[in-house]
């Protein structure tokens, strides 16, 4: 198999859309996923340099007594102000990029997936489409994806709220779209959509 024949699939939908459940589904399928909620971790992790450029930007009150990064105190500032969340994306955005596009490439040279999935929240916003082949969106009901958070994250209803309008809207989302997969029903009903679209 020929590494230039490997798909890369860009992966995105709102918080609670139940994107990692698809992505889940893709790579019990074959594909190598690669979670950008999970490099946006690593890149914050202390020591890093990311994390550096974080603290400059909002101040050391982001920080545990530990130095790590407080994720919780963060995500109240930057979910309630969409300036200071402009700032962070920013900071964070560039890291996050090269990271993907490195994973990329050892996944490609492994030889080993017909497809690449690249999980990412915010695909359109970091211009990371750009280097995807396709892009799948998934769309959920908003009252859904409400309780999904609150339960997930354990957060208010109001804090739910600020994380759903601080993404980009489903609409402009489905923009980008070569397919569209509906979070509607079971997981069953997901499964077949993601079949289909890998097949």
């Amino acid at each position: 198999m020929g590494s230039e024949n490997v798909r890369v699939i860009g992966l995105t939908g709102g918080t609670g859309s139940g994107k990692s459940t698809v992505s889940r589904i893709a790579g019990e399928l074959g594909a190598g996923v690669i979670d950008a909620d999970m490099i946006a971790r690593e890149i914050v992790q202390k020591g890093q340099e990311a994390l550096q450029k974080i603290v400059e930007a909002f101040g050391n009150d982001i920080l545990l007594v530990s130095g790590e990064l407080n994720r919780k105190k963060l995500g109240g500032i930057v979910f309630a102000d969409r300036e200071k969340l402009k700032l962070l994306n920013q900071i964070t955005h560039t890291y996050i990029v090269e990271r993907i596009k490195q994973d990329i490439e050892w996944k490609r040279a492994k030889q080993a997936y017909t497809s690449i999935i690249v999980d990412a929240a915010v695909l359109v916003e970091s211009g990371l489409y750009k280097i995807c082949d396709r892009v799948w969106v998934v769309v959920a009901d908003r009252g859904e994806r409400l309780e999904r958070i609150m339960k997930r994250d354990s957060l208010s209803r109001q804090e739910a709220e600020n994380r759903i309008n601080a993404q980009l809207p489903e609409e402009e989302m489905k923009k980008y779209a070569s397919a569209v997969i509906h979070n509607v029903k079971d997981i069953a009903f997901l499964r077949m959509q993601v079949v289909e679209l890998m097949g």
